[in-house]
């Protein structure tokens, strides 16, 4: 299997020469731009060198302060401010815990205070929530206000203060030590299955596992960052990676304005979620169906994918008007984070956009795997990375067993929490995934599910729900799909698979359905037809309301009634 290199290998020693080597190789190209205020037409663009700038005078501050080493939570929406406070924490060899600024006061001021935190940078929109952290966490500096409307407390007055300070002497900035091998990131994981767990990265974790991917993938000079930056894979991807390859980063003002920020932008690639390309992919379909275009484009995929079969590319001519749901120039999209359904994988592909569906954790700083852009093997998260040495553990007959993985970037261990560090990590340092999955002769991952989700059934079969949900999540009228072991109340006979539907209420009102269940039990009906008996659905439940999720948009499985009578 040959390796396609599209990119130069970069290794840096730690994020602050990441950050001079930017500004130098990229000079007054882009690397962010927003909207002050998303409604008005006004755009910020900042240059490499002034990213760079504001690093260094705010990182200089930041050690006037006597951030350094200590640990600095960062609780915000993805923001230039974010961007440079995450890189001038680094530059400094300080910690930074990002945070997810939806929790309860409560919660965040129970993690922060479990993080030992010494300062505090966060969205002025929260300031009641900062007051509970500080008071609770003890505080003695006052919160810093990402992108506060006045000076006093606000980031980018110790930006003005720091750049001062840095054109006097620049030796304190260059001399603060930096040890790539220790922690620089806690990041608390999201907890779909229950309490997250702080987990310990270092600089060189992170950029060991970005410098491996961009090799591989046909990155584009501009995408639109939407995914929340306190998750490893928005920060390492979209903040590392990114800078790494030199790409304009436009940072969306959330998703009401994604559509919008999507066309006007006409970005060339996207990092997403799957949750992302499903809504979409909806959208995209419910307009084909409403314009009565269905078997049209359904025809012109197949004498699309004919002509690709002898060497000609007709699709961007032939499907412009789909591929104008994201700007018309997005020709790639790397997703991870979850199974993506085959179909709604094909159909990107027959349009122009190619999906390079990848496989990560927090752990491991995320990525493990991902799809090359020159290799794509349909229904795999793609190779692992060279990095990587992975493992499956005790497979069983079709080779699937629970994925390990040992690299440089694999965790440091789990901050304060030695026993679970060490049923986590073995003695010659894999760490274990707790995800399933099967590896190829090609070194090609095939995940199959969540250990802790796995159903094992009365006679030893072992059902993946992730498996029986990516086969019916883009079934017309569902919105979101949890399959699960119903426990009944009156006994362990009467458990049986469930699948637990939110319905996309959009759809049926727009098809004049109301009763729920009648319109989706002959999709149920016809998947029990059509697999093997220990994998067949027993019970329909349909939700009122949405699934509780976190804000990389999985549902936090750990919340549901799993109860069947």
């Amino acid at each position: 299997m040959k390796n396609h290199i599209l990119h130069e290998k970069k290794e840096f020693a730690n994020v602050r020469e990441l950050i001079e080597w930017a500004a130098q190789e990229y000079g007054e190209k882009a690397a962010y731009s927003y909207r002050p205020v998303p409604t008005k037409p006004e755009t910020v663009k900042v240059s490499f060198i002034k990213f760079r700038n504001d690093v260094r005078a705010l990182a200089t501050e930041m050690l006037s302060m006597g951030c350094a080493g200590k640990h600095c939570v960062v609780i915000g929406k993805f923001s230039y401010e974010w961007a440079l406070t995450y890189y001038a924490a680094l530059c400094i060899g300080a910690v930074l815990v990002p945070l997810d600024r939806d929790w309860l006061a409560q919660d965040l001021a129970d993690t922060a205070i479990r993080a030992d935190i010494s300062y505090l940078i966060c969205d002025e929109d929260i300031a009641e929530k900062a007051a509970v952290i500080a008071e609770k966490a003890e505080l003695s500096a006052q919160p810093v206000f990402l992108n506060a409307k006045k000076e006093e407390n606000s980031l980018l007055s110790l930006v003005e203060i720091g750049r001062e300070k840095f054109e006097s002497s620049s030796e304190e900035y260059f001399g603060a030590e930096i040890d790539p091998y220790k922690m620089s990131l806690l990041v608390f994981t999201s907890g779909t299955t229950g309490k997250g767990k702080g987990v310990m990265l270092s600089q060189n974790a992170i950029l060991s596992d970005l410098s491996d991917v961009i090799q591989y993938v046909d990155f584009s000079d501009k995408t639109v960052g939407v995914l929340p930056p306190h998750h490893t894979y928005g920060s390492s991807v979209m903040l590392i990676g990114h800078v790494m390859i030199g790409c304009e980063v436009y940072i969306s003002a959330g998703l009401r304005y994604v559509q919008k920020e999507l066309k006007e932008q006409k970005p060339g690639h996207l990092v997403l979620v799957p949750l992302y390309l499903e809504t979409f992919y909806r959208k995209i379909m419910a307009n084909v169906k409403e314009q009565g275009k269905e078997k049209l484009i359904a025809n012109m995929i197949k004498v699309s994918n004919g002509l690709r079969k002898v060497g000609i590319d007709m699709r961007k001519k032939l499907f412009g008007a789909v591929r104008a749901a994201f700007g018309g120039e997005v020709k790639m999209i790397i997703s991870g984070g979850a199974p993506i359904n085959p179909d709604i994988l094909a159909f990107f592909d027959a349009v122009g956009i190619s999906t390079l569906n990848g496989y990560g954790i927090t752990e491991c700083a995320p990525i493990i795997a991902v799809n090359r852009t020159r290799n794509i093997v349909p229904g795999s998260v793609g190779n692992v990375l060279n990095i990587d040495t992975v493992k499956i553990d005790q497979p069983n007959e079709d080779g699937e067993g629970e994925i390990w993985v040992k690299g440089p970037n694999v965790m440091l261990g789990y901050y304060k929490d030695g026993e679970a560090t060490m049923d986590a990590i073995t003695e010659d340092r894999y760490f274990k995934t707790g995800d399933y999955g099967k590896l190829d002769e090609n070194g090609v991952l095939y995940i199959t599910g969540r250990k802790k989700n796995l159903i094992i059934l009365s006679n030893g079969k072992n059902v993946y729900p992730e498996e029986i949900e990516n086969e019916l999540v883009a079934t017309p009228g569902i919105l979101d799909i949890i399959v699960y072991e119903g426990q009944s109340r009156r006994g362990m006979e009467h458990n049986a698979i469930v699948a637990e539907v939110y319905p996309d209420k959009e759809y049926m009102e727009k098809n004049n359905i109301t009763d729920y269940r009648a319109h989706l039990k002959p999709f149920i009906d016809e998947y029990n037809r059509n697999t093997v008996p220990y994998k067949k659905i027993g019970v329909l439940k349909i939700r009122d309301e949405e699934f509780p999720k976190n804000t990389l948009r999985k549902i936090m499985r750990f919340k549901l009634d799993m109860s069947i009578d």
